[in-house]
């Protein structure tokens, strides 16, 4: 049986995957976090005693697969640790400096890793509606709004950065070269940019929206996550597939999927 760990296990999204992964039967074999010490993971995840408590010491890592949802400065040194020990990582944390994305892929280079902003099933298929609307309406002037939550640390959202870089690969396959604008104020007329705008309050779990504009008409697609189960359960089955993958690499939910 497949033996995971969970760092951040003690967090929001940490305990919901220890739940979803006791209920899909498999080991779970450590629990880490700086909060919640010594506490019994599975009570924390409302499941019952489980008999793995929370440890804060990453460095006794010992296991098939790590899925972590931490923050980005964790997260990395997460990632050296599994990578040192030959353990598979599933990263669902967000907010990385492009210093800390390559960091991410040379790491990579020595075990199979998946890293996505988002691993909900009806996310990546919204990525992928929104690329194919785009192949179409590429000349139309094209806006992001995300809603979240008012704890949430990074703005704007990694789901919401990952859908501007589709927008912008797909513009410049068409020949437009355009900009990432994450806001605007002041004089600011708009440019030849994809505009990306974060919302926080309250508890919204998470809400996209892509904004075609085109001339008398616009289109919009929404994608609304009413549960975060939804990216817990998307985790433990990335972990699954990982689990049996042998060569080290950068993988995507794509490549779990089979898009």
């Amino acid at each position: 049986m497949m033996k995971v760990a969970v760092s951040g296990a003690a967090g929001r999204m940490g305990r919901l995957v220890v739940k979803n992964a006791f209920e899909k039967g498999l080991d779970i074999a450590q629990a880490f976090d700086i909060r919640e010490v010594g506490k019994d993971a599975g009570e924390l995840a409302g499941i019952g005693k489980i008999g793995v408590s929370i440890q804060d010491d990453i460095t006794r890592l010992d296991a098939d697969v790590l899925i972590d949802f931490t923050i980005a400065e964790a997260a990395i040194k997460n990632a050296e640790v599994a990578a040192e020990k030959g353990v598979k990582i599933v990263i669902g944390t967000t907010g990385f400096t492009d210093e800390q994305k390559k960091r991410l892929e040379k790491l990579s280079e020595r075990i199979p890793m998946i890293v996505s902003p988002n691993f909900s099933l009806g996310v990546n298929v919204f990525w992928k509606i929104v690329e194919f609307a785009a192949n179409f309406l590429s000349e139309w002037d094209t806006e992001i709004v995300e809603l979240h939550h008012r704890h949430k640390r990074d703005a704007p959202s990694g789901t919401a950065m990952r859908l501007a870089e589709i927008l912008k690969v797909v513009k410049k396959a068409k020949g437009e070269d355009v900009n990432i604008k994450t806001c605007r104020e002041g004089i600011a007329p708009r440019g030849k940019e994809i505009g990306v705008f974060g919302v926080r309050g309250g508890d919204v779990v998470g809400e996209h929206t892509v904004f075609f504009f085109g001339n008398g008409e616009r289109v919009e697609i929404t994608h609304r996550a009413m549960s975060r189960e939804c990216f817990a359960s998307g985790a433990v089955e990335a972990a699954k597939w990982l689990f049996n993958v042998s060569n080290p690499g950068l993988y995507t939910m794509n490549d779990v999927l089979g898009f």
